[in-house]
């Protein structure tokens, strides 16, 4: 079940206010750039800030999401129109060929069903174009990232233009090692509306991620790590193979950055 910080239409409507940084995708930006991406798929899109980029730079992109609150909020931006926006999960694509398929901002790991983080790598593989290439990133678990989210963000004030001031602040509900469950409390002063979002995590070894590329029939081309996170990220770059028969499994064993 998608969380509640995008399905919710007010929650949508300010999520992009209420975390403004997305330095975090000029990485992704240069390697569709690298690979001279020209035709993107896009999982996990959310409210479209990293479609739109694309979209802006000539890219056709296909922005995929099962939050119809977040696509609605996409589709209201500027030059949304350049994007084809789906409002759905990998399980469901029409079919694409596709040069590069992402999922940013750990969306990965919103996927905590083993059964749908499957399905998920399947879609995206039947989507991508032979030689056609996934990237996606997910938090390594030995860093155990839960125990600073509440000393890191414990309480914010953040004035939202059209909306007024919104509180916000995140508590750990649950660990259950791979699982991590958290939840953000909102407060709307306009109204003083009060609304939560709980969100579960699936923390992935490294192995068990390349098993399951392997599983899905990619060939994984290399681990790295997340230049505004070092050593705190594993992304992974996996290719669909130009042909059927199977190519050696080749991993980077250097953490380089993107």
């Amino acid at each position: 079940m998608t969380d509640e910080c995008f399905r919710e239409p007010r929650l949508a409507a300010v999520y992009d206010a209420l975390d403004p940084d997305r330095g975090d995708l000029d990485a992704y930006v240069r390697l569709a750039d690298g690979f001279g991406a020209r035709r993107v798929l896009d999982i996990g899109c959310g409210t479209g800030v990293f479609a739109l980029l694309l979209a802006g730079r000539g890219v056709q992109v296909v922005g995929l999401d099962p939050a119809a609150a977040s696509i609605e909020v996409a589709r209201g931006k500027p030059g949304a129109r350049r994007v084809r926006w789906i409002c759905g999960d990998a399980t469901a694509l029409p079919p694409l060929r596709v040069d590069l398929a992402t999922m940013t901002g750990n969306v990965a790991q919103g996927i905590v069903d083993r059964r749908g983080w499957r399905q998920t790598l399947r879609g995206a593989h039947a989507a991508l174009r032979p030689g056609g290439r996934l990237v996606f990133e997910t938090r390594d678990p030995a860093r155990r990232a839960w125990e600073e989210w509440e000393r890191a963000a414990p309480y914010r004030v953040t004035e939202v233009p059209g909306v007024g001031t919104v509180e916000s602040w995140v508590q750990v509900t649950e660990v259950a090692e791979p699982l991590v469950t958290f939840r953000w409390t909102y407060v709307f002063a306009s109204d003083g509306q009060v609304l939560t979002s709980d969100s579960t995590l699936r923390f992935r070894e490294r192995e068990e991620v390349e098993a399951d590329l392997l599983a899905e029939g990619f060939v994984i081309d290399g681990v790295r790590d997340a230049p505004d996170r070092p050593g705190r990220e594993f992304v992974f770059l996996a290719r669909r193979p130009e042909e059927a028969a199977d190519e050696p499994h080749r991993v980077s064993r250097t953490e380089e950055e993107l």
